[in-house]
């Protein structure tokens, strides 16, 4: 029999859904959007149901999105997050707990159904079975939501005819057991309890009460619109935030592998520090990294930030404030952040800067923080700072703690680590390398310790001397412990006495004497203070309470590494790099400074033929008006030095030009990148690499012709971001370039590495390095960029172009058989690698091999950091409004 319901004749829940789910056994559910569906279906009275409720949705999930148990999950809860569940305001806490009870007991179960499969779900329709077998089935407009039920227009048709219930569980079987329907992602279960029991803390001296970090952390753009925090960044965060707390501070050099996200570490431990005290946070990065740093800070963490830009600051919304060198001391904002360079180049603001006390003072990069002319046998000649390293350590006294953030804290020499603790230690902080009088205040005693070079005593006070200046604080071992209580020694006092000795009883003194025997392995200050993480440690340890490694192992297949898969130039173009090659070394014979003008030429036309092109024109004062934006600070730099170029250098210039301009259409590069993306590539989703927006632009003309019913997004600095549709560029922001590689409407991406620091491109499965940096950090960051938390792939491709006979193919040779032993034991090629690019470029080989000796063949000592603990932030139901907190931060110096 049917039977109709109209909402305008009486209400629909009262009148059918409530009245037929009394006594009922089942009940299976075709409903709309699940985001708002599994929360209304709370308001069911399913208690009276003896079994259990199934339910399908719809999603916006993308067809790419159901590829991978993975990609499924993550694109299910940035679904979640953004219907932003947390607004629903106290009146929905009772149906939270009880939709969490349902989902936790298995009571109901959900699946969810990509729009894309048969497109958006709009037919509604369900089956109830009763304890008494009768079934019936109904459809008709209604969603499974509040307004569908109680306040909109809608009708439903009740049918329990056995025709009619059999084709509604076809239906709801088809969507049910479909390949591409995914069970509800744990993580939206476990929200929806920490919102059950949601409070929100309006005031900021309420949380500095009891200042848990997740409350102002758990609900920010990282965890809402991205994956949340790992928990290796966890862990520093907390590590960090309490030892500020302490007396002494948080004294801490992040040294964690490339790719394993520093920079939001650094950053959050900054918010919570400012969050927790009343001084300014200052934060030093190298001036190609400062806007990327307030960029990722407003994007991903909500915090806002002000950016010195050589004269003026400029807030998190691009506002300009008074031009005044002094006014640098009034920075707008809570966090400021200044590039070192100010510091290396002795500007005037210097004396400014010193004149503050801060929170906490961060220094990204901070391995440039170095002695001068750092070489072989030198290691034990007098301390002769370079101006960032003195800064620093003249600011260890005004600031309460310091992070330093370096991925290589040993480039070369030992020495270099030790004197970024040492960095850490100025301004009398007691607890890194201890007092005035400790052995680890003097570099040479200390690196033989834990190098191996120098047996630890024998006898005890001189065992003693090194253990307990600085001791150990409580929570490193249960000895340390014990020895603190017996001395009535707190954690916040760092050293004890030498005369404490004779105060100890036998038994803890046997307790020392056996820990002597490991302590430079175990307790050293280095591994202490020294927090280094490896994607290696990080996927092979088992977090005991998920029972998985800490960090899903993503692999990287690396193509094009060995010699055969350099690419050949034709007669013509080997000429053009020959060209190129003579004119730099011709030109080097006069040019003063540093390498880098030297070899520029060779770095661009080593990327693609156009780029090479471009600067030649330009040297010759060509076009000049087309002046790329972000290649701006070294076109500056060209243009006094190539201005009154000699004939010699102009012809061979010229006949470079000449050639190139000929023959450009020849690159090999291209041919290549065309190949690989026909051949699987795109189909994985790709992002090409280049130091140098021509090489992108030209790339993009040509793809744009051959793959002209495919979407390319280009990301690059100033106004030059941008989406290519039928052959058309159209600029638009970055943001949302990266919304539509999001959604899946982009696979193929081209980028400059001046713009991609912090880009997250999950969604892509292969990288093509259009060129290879003459900085190698370069190289890991791009691979970072799709080496992280959420890829959708196991295994990630890397293809490494290179003409063969270049500089670049050169500089591989040479250092192929070092490789891996020196990505082992760095993580990466150290920067001070560098120039064995300019020494090969500039035809000193000798010199280049000297370079790469340079390196030790196994790592001076161990700088390993094996602790790391889950920490459950993502279940904090106490949070701090979100406005109080902007409101906090956003006060000035």
């Amino acid at each position: 029999m049917i039977h109709r319901f109209s909402s305008r004749r009486q209400p629909l829940d009262e009148s059918f859904l409530n009245d037929r789910l009394i006594d009922a056994k089942s009940y299976d559910r075709i409903a709309g959007y699940f985001s708002s569906s599994i929360l209304e279906v709370a308001g069911e009275k399913l208690e009276s149901i003896q079994g259990v409720v199934r339910m399908v949705c719809n999603s916006q999930l993308d067809e790419r999105d159901v590829k991978t148990a993975r990609a499924a999950l993550v694109a299910m809860r940035r679904e979640w997050c953004a219907s932003e569940p947390e607004k629903y305001g106290q009146n929905s806490k009772n149906r939270f707990t009880r939709l969490y009870e349902f989902l936790k007991s298995g009571k109901l179960k959900v699946k969810v159904l990509p729009e894309k499969t048969f497109g958006l779900i709009h037919g509604k329709a369900g089956i109830i079975t009763k304890k008494n077998g009768i079934q019936t089935s109904f459809m008709g407009s209604a969603n499974e939501t509040y307004n569908a039920w109680k306040l909109n227009f809608e009708l439903v048709w009740e049918d329990d005819s056995p025709d009619a219930i059999q084709w509604v569980r076809e239906e709801f079987e088809a969507l049910w057991y479909h390949p591409d329907a995914c069970d509800l992602a744990d993580f939206i279960i476990e929200d929806i309890h920490r919102l059950a029991n949601r409070t929100v803390l309006s005031n900021i001296e309420e949380w500095k009460r009891d200042p848990d970090p997740a409350a102002s952390i758990v609900e920010l753009p990282v965890y809402r619109s991205e994956l949340g925090l790992w928990e290796h960044q966890k862990y520093f965060i907390k590590l960090a935030f309490d030892a500020h707390q302490s007396s002494h501070g948080a004294r801490y050099v992040l040294a964690d592998m490339v790719g394993l996200g520093k920079t939001l570490q650094l950053a959050m431990a900054a918010q919570l520090m400012a969050l927790i005290g009343d001084k300014p946070i200052l934060i030093l990065t190298p001036k190609t990294l400062i806007w990327q740093w307030q960029d990722e800070m407003k994007d991903r963490l909500d915090i806002p930030s002000a950016v010195w830009n050589g004269k003026q600051w400029i807030d998190e919304q691009g506002i300009e404030y008074p031009v005044r060198v002094e006014n640098i001391k009034k920075c707008p904002r809570r966090i400021g952040l200044i590039s070192y360079g100010l510091i290396t180049r002795k500007s005037e603001v210097v004396d400014y800067i010193k004149e503050l006390r801060y929170e906490c003072i961060i220094v990204d990069e901070a391995h440039h923080a170095r002695r001068k002319n750092l070489g072989a046998n030198r290691e034990n000649e007098r301390h002769d700072p370079n101006n960032l390293l003195e800064f620093l350590h003249e600011m260890g006294g005004k600031t309460k703690s310091m992070l330093l953030a370096t991925a290589t804290p040993v480039q070369i020499y030992p020495i270099e680590a030790w004197d970024l603790l040492n960095i850490l230690a100025s301004g009398n902080n007691e607890s890194v390398l201890g007092n005035m009088m400790s052995h680890w205040r003097h570099a040479e005693e200390s690196l033989n310790q834990v190098m191996g070079k120098e047996d630890f005593p024998t006898d005890d006070r001189e065992q003693w001397a090194w253990i307990r200046n600085p001791l150990p604080p409580s929570k490193e071992s249960l000895d340390f412990e014990i020895i603190r209580r017996s001395l009535n020694i707190g954690d916040d006092v760092s050293c004890a006495s030498g005369s404490d000795w004779e105060k100890l009883r036998e038994p803890d003194k046997a307790r020392i004497r056996s820990l002597s025997h490991n302590f430079i392995k175990n307790h050293n200050p280095f591994i202490r203070y020294v927090v280094r993480r490896t994607r290696d440690f990080l996927e092979n340890e088992i977090n005991p309470e998920t029972k998985e490694p800490y960090l899903k192992p993503i692999k990287v297949m690396l193509f094009g590494e060995e010699d055969r898969d350099a690419l050949s130039l034709t007669p013509y173009l080997k000429e053009a790099y020959n060209l190129a090659e003579e004119f730099c070394l011709t030109f080097s014979k006069r040019a003063r400074g540093g390498g880098f003008l030297k070899t520029l030429l060779l770095r661009r036309v080593g990327s693609t033929l156009y780029a090479g092109k471009r600067t030649s024109e330009y040297m010759l004062g060509i076009r000049p008006e087309n002046l790329d934006e972000e290649e701006e600070e070294d076109d500056v730099q060209m243009s006094g030095i190539f201005k009154d170029m000699p004939d010699d250098e102009k012809k061979l210039l010229k006949r470079f030009l000449d050639i190139i301009s000929e023959h450009q259409n020849e690159d090999p590069k291209y041919q290549k990148i065309k190949e690989l993306l026909q051949n699987g590539w795109l189909e994985r989703g790709c992002i090409i690499f280049s130091q140098y927006y021509h090489s992108i632009e030209w790339l993009r003309e040509k793809l744009s012709k051959d793959f002209a019913n495919e979407i390319i997004g280009i990301y690059a600095g100033g106004q030059n971001s941008g989406v290519i549709e039928n052959s058309i560029f159209t600029r638009t922001s970055r943001e949302v370039v990266k919304s539509r590689i999001r959604r899946g409407e982009i696979r193929l991406l081209l980028g400059t590495d001046a713009a991609s620091e912090g880009l997250n491109l999950q969604a892509l499965g292969s990288l093509i390095n259009l060129d290879l940096p003459w900085n190698p950090t370069r190289l890991e960051q791009r691979k970072g960029r799709i080496q992280r938390i959420g890829q959708i792939y196991d295994k990630i491709w890397i293809f490494n172009m290179r003409y063969k006979d270049s500089v670049e193919d050169r500089v591989h040779e040479l250092l192929s058989s070092r490789l891996k032993e020196i990505n082992s034991m760095f993580g990466q090629i150290p920067d001070c690698l560098e120039d064995v690019w300019i020494k090969v470029a500039l035809d000193q080989i000798d010199d280049a091999r000297k370079t790469i000796d340079e390196v030790p063949r196994k790592h001076p000592f161990e700088l390993r950091y094996d602790k790391i603990e889950p920490i459950n932030w993502e279940q904090c139901s106490k949070v701090l409004d979100s406005e109080e907190r902007r409101r906090y931060l956003m006060k000035g110096w």
